[in-house]
């Protein structure tokens, strides 16, 4: 086949005619073409129908990694909806272990299942003990609006009258994915 020459959109355009996701890594130049496995496929959930996990389940050890795995692999598949990988949630998670997002994004991409991806996750986070691992699912557990950043605060201000129900007040942070996800009544 004969591929004329194209800048960077334009060959990322034609190859999105052919590939279900394509991103970009490091620099503009460098490509990465992730073609949705049959095994993902499998596994990822279709966040339009269905929720991805509370962020206060505890996958591979921490709040919030069983969540951020359910919409990673979701917008890879391309069934994420209104849901976004890599947000601000997503970053406490990887902050704290200081896993790199396009790292582990790409791990997942293989279709690894979710024992897999704990496993990854247990041998990439920083090296931390038990107890400070304990301390920080607490502290995320509990941590109120006012503790968040400013432009989060304004945000969820305006959000949650217009997403939540009227009847339940919002204590900690996680309360508002429980609550829009009808898993607190």
């Amino acid at each position: 086949m004969f591929l004329p020459e194209l800048n960077s959109d334009e060959f990322k355009h034609f190859l999105g005619l052919y590939f279900k996701n394509i991103w970009n890594f490091g620099n503009s130049c460098d490509v990465i073409l992730i073609m949705v496995s049959e095994k993902l496929k499998a596994i990822a959930l279709d966040l339009s129908t269905s929720f991805p996990r509370s962020p206060r389940t505890v996958f591979a050890g921490y709040v919030i990694a069983g969540r951020m795995l359910d919409k990673c692999r979701a917008v890879i598949n391309g069934s994420n909806h209104d849901y976004h990988f890599d947000c601000f949630l997503d970053n406490q998670f990887l902050g704290f272990a200081e896993i790199n997002a396009d790292e582990i994004k790409g791990f997942i991409s293989t279709g690894a299942t979710d024992d897999e991806v704990a496993q990854w996750i247990r041998s990439k986070a920083k090296p931390r003990s038990e107890f400070e691992i304990v301390q920080w699912n607490n502290r995320m557990r509990e941590l109120k609006m006012s503790e968040l950043p400013e432009v989060n605060q304004v945000f969820l201000e305006s959000y949650i009258p217009k997403n939540l129900p009227d009847h339940r007040p919002v204590y900690v942070w996680f309360d508002v994915y429980d609550l829009e996800e009808n898993r607190l009544s």
